[in-house]
């Protein structure tokens, strides 16, 4: 397969969830807020879809776009929709515009939660390969949809022994497995990374979705982790087209400076800080490449490289995943803990003219900074 290029992001910060179709620089919202297990749930999803949209081509880009279309129907279009639907099963389309309809309603109505179930099992067992089950909207969760859930892992687990080669349905269950099973998950890239080593795709999938152990495993050593990461990201870069290179850059300088390797991690922030400042990730590059290097220099004892570091990284342009989901705060947060006060509360105020859609949450971080206290969603 040849190189490609595509870019497709959905990803969840500061309690929205929102899904951004980056190849034209636009962002959409995507479900409600106050939902904390959902949110979870989907940022970790959301963190591996990010890269296999920029490494695939083979991937829900319609089907995401015809759900959320979905999202915007009314109650009355919906239940023509469903009448349509009750009379062609096959109707895969209709389907997907359903499933951008529950997505958001499912957590007001149980009925709502009911139907979406129930079509993502008629989906896993009749059109498995299916766009939409690529997407957020079309999963089920162990916790908020029990029963169900274990239903669709079955299902999923008699496609996959039916048809062990097709990359579609391996690619579909694993997004499936990634929260709650995430050992298949591994089974299922890995397969597709046997049948199709020339495709970055599965690589950077395996890469994020050992970040996203990193986060989640307390048992096996974080550097152990970030290791594997690093080396399935760099198998996907070494893959990858210039301009998917580029989007797989941050990740490998996270993975690199996780992984106790500072040349790798170096090298790769200074990339990004290198790079033409002129494209739609400019402001990601210059913002995520000053918060890895600050990094560094804090680890190897240099506050004050850190501290402008840190400075560097608020004064980005911004960019639509900066402008949605707010800046990163890992070094802010080191800063604090060295009481470095004055430079985060500058730094908050930096982010402010970018993140004006996070001014609240911003507001109540000054404050509780000013109190001498670190907040506590800073991850």
């Amino acid at each position: 397969m040849a190189k490609c290029d595509a870019l497709w992001i959905p990803e969840q910060k500061a309690g929205k969830t929102i899904l951004v179709f980056n190849k034209s620089g636009s962002a959409e919202e995507g479900t409600s807020e106050r939902y904390p297990t959902v949110k979870h749930r989907f940022l970790l999803a959301g963190m591996v879809i990010v890269v296999c949209g920029v490494c695939s081509s083979v991937f829900a880009a319609d089907a995401t776009l015809l759900a959320i279309s979905g999202r915007k129907m009314t109650a009355e279009q919906a239940a023509s929709i469903e009448k349509q639907v009750a009379q062609n099963p096959d109707d895969v389309d209709s389907r997907t515009q359903l499933l951008g309809y529950y997505f958001g309603k499912q957590f007001q109505d149980p009925a709502v939660r009911i139907a979406k179930q129930k079509n993502i099992l008629w989906l896993i067992e009749n059109a498995p390969a299916a766009g939409i089950l690529r997407s957020p909207f079309g999963q089920l969760d162990a916790i908020l949809d029990g029963a169900a859930y274990t239903q669709g892992k079955q299902a999923w687990e008699k496609q996959l022994k039916q048809d062990p080669q097709n990359l579609k349905l391996l690619e579909n269950s694993a997004n499936y497995f990634l929260i709650h099973d995430r050992d298949l998950a591994k089974v299922s890239l890995q397969q597709a990374q046997a049948l199709d080593g020339k495709n970055p795709q599965w690589p950077a999938a395996l890469g994020q979705l050992y970040l996203l152990e990193m986060m989640t495993n307390s048992l096996q050593p974080q550097s152990e982790v970030a290791s594997q990461a690093l080396a399935q990201l760099e198998i996907a870069y070494n893959l990858s087209t210039e301009r998917a290179q580029e989007n797989l850059l941050q990740y490998l300088a996270k993975a690199a400076f996780a992984a106790k390797q500072p040349e790798k991690a170096t090298a790769y922030a200074e990339k990004m800080l290198s790079l033409d400042g002129n494209g739609w990730n400019a402001g990601n590059n210059q913002h995520q490449g000053n918060i890895i290097l600050g990094k560094l220099a804090l680890a190897a004892g240099n506050v004050e490289e850190a501290k402008q570091r840190l400075l560097k990284a608020g004064k980005t342009s911004g960019s639509p995943q900066l402008n949605s989901f707010g800046p990163d705060m890992t070094l802010a947060k080191a800063l604090l803990q060295q009481d470095e006060k004055e430079v985060v509360l500058e730094y908050l105020v930096l982010c402010s003219k970018f993140w004006t859609l996070g001014k609240t949450r911003l507001d109540q971080w000054t404050e509780i900074v000013k109190n001498d206290q670190i907040p506590s969603d800073w991850r």
